[in-house]
C-alpha cells in the first residue's frame, strides 16, 4: 500500500440496525426497519436485526477488535429509536447511556468516535405521520441531535449527519426495496429535500452546541454511458442528477440542478430552505463501490434510464462489480466540478462483500476483499497525487452483518460473525489491514 499523509484517518464503520440487536432494550422504539423485516417477503430468508451481531451487548469485544486493528477512527451510527421511541419528546436516559459508554471506551482506546445520525432507522411513528414525505419530520430530527450532541458534543469532535440519502429515497421510497416500502417512483423527490432540510437543521444544531467538524455521506458513482449515441448520454446524465447531483448542489451550492425544478413549483422547497440546506459543512463523506453504466429507457417506462452490466470485471459476491478506478475517476471528476466549493472529503464506505473460506487452521481466508482493498487504496492515493483533498478513509465494514433486503446473506465484514454463537472470528483481510495500517504509522 502506498505511504499517505501523516495525518490520514484511519477507519472501519457499521450501522445500527445492522449490528446492534436488542430492539427491544431499555426502552427502544419501533423503526421503519423493524416493522419491514417482519413483513413476509421483504427480506431475504426472512432474516431481521432482531439480535443482529448482538453489538449492544458485546460491544466492549468489539472495541477490543478496533484497538487490535489499529484504526484512529470507529464510525458508527445512532439509532433515533434508541433516544427518541417515537422520534419526539424527551430523549431517553438509557438510549443515550449506550453511545455514551461506547463514545467513552473508544476515547479510552485512542480511536475517535464518528457518530452518524441518521442511518436509515426512522422511527415508525414518524413514518406512520409521513415519514420524510412530511416536512415535519426534518424538524424532528433537529431536535433528535440537539439531544444527541447534548449528551455526546462534549467528547465527540466529529459528526456525520445522514448517511447516502439518495439510497433511502430511492430504495425506500421510490422502489420498495428497503424500507418503508414505498412505491412512489418520481413521487418521492420530496423526501430528498425533506433529508436535505434535516441535514441543514442538523448542521446548525451541531455548530451551537460547538461541533468541531460536521459533515453528510453521500453515495456517489462515476455514470457511464451505454453507448455513443445521444440517447444514452442523455440518458447518463439524468441519472448522474438523480443519482449525484440532486444531493451534492444543494449542500454545496444552494440549488438544485434543473430538473429538479419542480419541487420548487411544487411548494416543497420554501423560502430560506436553500440556505439552511447549503450551510457550511467542513467535510463531505464519499461511500464508493462502484461506477453505474446506463442505457436510454424504452418509451413508456417510469424513468428515463436503465442501468446495464459493466462487463469483463470482476464481481463481488453482491454482484457488484469491482471497478477500483472508479474511485479516483469519481474523486477527480468531484474536485474538477465542484471546484472551489469541494471542502475536504473522507471516504466513509469503500468494502465488498465476499465468500469467505474457513481454513482447517480456523482463519477465515477473503483474499478477494484483501486484493479488492488494495487496489482501492491504491485509486484513491492516486486522487490525492492529482490534488484531491482527501483527509481519512473507512472500511466498510468491522463486522459481517444485517445487509438491509438481503439479511445476512452477504459477509462484509473484516471479522467474520457466526449468527449462532456471535463469536468473532478476524479475517485476513483483518490482518492484512493491521499490518498495513502499522506501516503507516
Amino acid at each position: 500500500m502506498p505511504n499517505f499523509p501523516p495525518d490520514f484517518l484511519w477507519g472501519v464503520s457499521t450501522a445500527s440496525y445492522q449490528i446492534e440487536g436488542a430492539v427491544r432494550d431499555d426502552g427502544r422504539g419501533v423503526s421503519i426497519w423493524d416493522t419491514f423485516s417482519h413483513t413476509p417477503g421483504r427480506v431475504r430468508d426472512g432474516d431481521t436485526g432482531d439480535v443482529a451481531c448482538d453489538h449492544y451487548h458485546r460491544w466492549p469485544q468489539d472495541v477490543d477488535l478496533l484497538a487490535e486493528l489499529g484504526v484512529g477512527a470507529y464510525r458508527f451510527s445512532i439509532a433515533w429509536p434508541r433516544v427518541q421511541p417515537t422520534g419526539t419528546g424527551p430523549a431517553v436516559a438509557k438510549g443515550l447511556d449506550f453511545y455514551d459508554r461506547l463514545v467513552d471506551a473508544l476515547l479510552g482506546r485512542g480511536i475517535a468516535p464518528v457518530p452518524t445520525l441518521f442511518h436509515w432507522d426512522l422511527p415508525q411513528a414518524l413514518e406512520d405521520a409521513g415519514g420524510w414525505l412530511s416536512r415535519d419530520t426534518a424538524h424532528h430530527f433537529a431536535d433528535y441531535t440537539a439531544a444527541v450532541a447534548d449528551r455526546l458534543g462534549d467528547r465527540v469532535r466529529r459528526w456525520i449527519t445522514l448517511n447516502e440519502p439518495v439510497v433511502h429515497m430511492a430504495e425506500g421510497y421510490a422502489l420498495g426495496t428497503h424500507a418503508p416500502g414505498r412505491e412512489l417512483m418520481l413521487d418521492a423527490l420530496p423526501v430528498a429535500h425533506h433529508q436535505l432540510l434535516a441535514h441543514g437543521l442538523a448542521v446548525r444544531a451541531l455548530r451551537e452546541r460547538g461541533a468541531a467538524e460536521v459533515m453528510i455521506t453521500n453515495n456517489c458513482t462515476p455514470v457511464w454511458p451505454a453507448g455513443d449515441g445521444e440517447d444514452d448520454l442523455v440518458a447518463a446524465a439524468v441519472y448522474d442528477g438523480f443519482h449525484n447531483r440532486l444531493f451534492l448542489d444543494p449542500v454545496l451550492r444552494g440549488e438544485y440542478p434543473p430538473f429538479a425544478a419542480g419541487l420548487v413549483d411544487a411548494g416543497v422547497v420554501r423560502d430560506g430552505d436553500m440556505d439552511v440546506i447549503a450551510t457550511l459543512m467542513d467535510a463531505l463523506g464519499i461511500n464508493y463501490y462502484n461506477p453505474t453504466r446506463v442505457k436510454a429507457a424504452p418509451d413508456g417506462a417510469p424513468l428515463p434510464f436503465e442501468t446495464v452490466e459493466i462487463d469483463g470485471v470482476p464481481r463481488t459476491a453482491f454482484g457488484w462489480p469491482v471497478v477500483p478506478d472508479g474511485l479516483r475517476e469519481l474523486l477527480v471528476g468531484l474536485h474538477e466540478h465542484y471546484a472551489g466549493v469541494l471542502p475536504p472529503i473522507y471516504i466513509t464506505e469503500n468494502g465488498c462483500s465476499t465468500v469467505d473460506v474457513s481454513g482447517d487452521d480456523g482463519r477465515v481466508h477473503d483474499a478477494a476483499r484483501v486484493d479488492y482493498l488494495d487496489a482501492h487504496l491504491r485509486s484513491l492515493h492516486e486522487a490525492i497525487v492529482a490534488g484531491v483533498d482527501v483527509r481519512g478513509y473507512f472500511v466498510w465494514s468491522l463486522l459481517d452483518n444485517f445487509e438491509w433486503a438481503e439479511g445476512y446473506s452477504q459477509r462484509f465484514g473484516l471479522v467474520r460473525v457466526d449468527y449462532d454463537t456471535q463469536r468473532r472470528t478476524p479475517k485476513d483481510s483483518f490482518a492484512w489491514l493491521r499490518a498495513a495500517l502499522a506501516e503507516q504509522r
